[in-house]
């Protein structure tokens, strides 16, 4: 149960991540107004966690 929930919020902090990064290239306006240093920054620390999660969830090691 522990490894599924591990895929599921690392797919769902990824997801933030692409939007987060990907805000001008998929013209979402509810992104576009925020600073666009907090939302690469945000969205790099998404990555990062949702590679830990996704990584934590591989190596199964609780």
């Amino acid at each position: 149960m522990r490894r599924i929930y591990d895929f599921t919020m690392a797919l769902l902090i990824l997801g933030m991540a692409v939007v987060m990064l990907g805000a001008a290239k998929f013209n979402i306006e509810q992104f576009l107004g925020i600073d666009n240093t907090f939302r690469y920054l945000f969205g790099g620390l998404c990555l990062l966690y949702g590679g830990f999660r996704l990584y934590r969830g591989f190596k199964n090691d609780y």
